[in-house]
């Protein structure tokens, strides 16, 4: 049956809703040009332009409508499910196989969806991840339950901070501070040996390693605000995190580190 030919309007909410959801979710930045590129294309208008930066999309179709569309984005996360779900989208829409509007309503469910693993899990994983990396940064077995209580610890408060501070790098240096906290009370009790192992490997989940690999991948694709943005903003949670750190170390009398 033949579909009618899909407005401007169409295409552009369409491309502007995959580019934030691939944005919002931790996709570089050049491929989320690419993405809303691609769909412009699949739908006949292969002339588009799109500029993203971490905090904004500037979408325009071209010669197809002179209209110019701006998105402002403020909340960043990692959901690389959701970022998946957008791209096979955009290549089933390369493929032919959906209309504007089943692209658009399946790219709003994708949007607003809230499914994922539940807090328990991922503070589990975390916690084990921790413990691994203790682990794997030569540290003893001994060290391996506390350093799971300190890792999980710390995400907790990642999590649920900015439920009550906004600012992204006070969640941060509150969830160093907790690991630094807590591990530093189980090697005084006794229950913990190694303070340094115990606080490297609890710190791992905080470490924005997503975020790095981004930026650098998004400055060897030449898009160097974007990678020199991301970079910064990765600089700066690092910081956090080891301000955490140094200041409970500090506070603790300048306590050495040892195992």
């Amino acid at each position: 049956m033949q579909q009618s030919a899909p407005n401007a309007g169409q295409i552009a909410k369409v491309c502007m809703l995959a580019g934030k959801i691939m944005l919002e979710n931790g996709a570089e930045t050049y491929r989320v040009e690419d993405t809303m590129n691609r769909i412009a294309a699949a739908y006949g208008v292969p002339n588009a332009h799109s500029f993203v930066t971490p905090t904004g999309i500037i979408f325009s179709l071209g010669g197809m409508d002179a209209s110019t569309s701006l998105m402002r984005i403020s909340d960043r996360s990692t959901d690389l499910r959701k970022v998946v779900m957008a791209n096979d989208i955009s290549r089933r829409i390369g493929r032919g196989e959906l209309t504007v509007e089943e692209a658009y309503e399946r790219l709003y469910k994708v949007d607003v969806s809230t499914e994922g693993y539940p807090t328990w899990v991922r503070l589990l994983v975390a916690a084990l991840a921790s413990g691994c990396f203790l682990i794997m940064f030569d540290g003893g077995w001994a060290d391996f339950v506390p350093g799971m209580i300190c890792g999980g610890a710390g995400y907790l408060a990642m999590l649920y901070v900015p439920r009550y501070v906004s600012i992204k790098l006070f969640s941060e240096f509150t969830a160093a501070m907790t690991v630094g906290l807590l591990a530093s009370f189980l090697v005084r009790t006794g229950l913990g040996q190694s303070l340094d192992k115990i606080v490297i490997g609890s710190i791992m989940p905080l470490v924005p390693g997503v975020l790095i690999t981004n930026a650098v991948r998004d400055l060897m694709a030449g898009h160097f605000v974007s990678g020199l943005s991301k970079g910064a903003e990765a600089f700066l949670t690092a910081f956090a995190i080891g301000a955490g750190i140094a200041f409970v170390l500090s506070f603790l009398g300048g306590e050495a580190i040892g195992g």
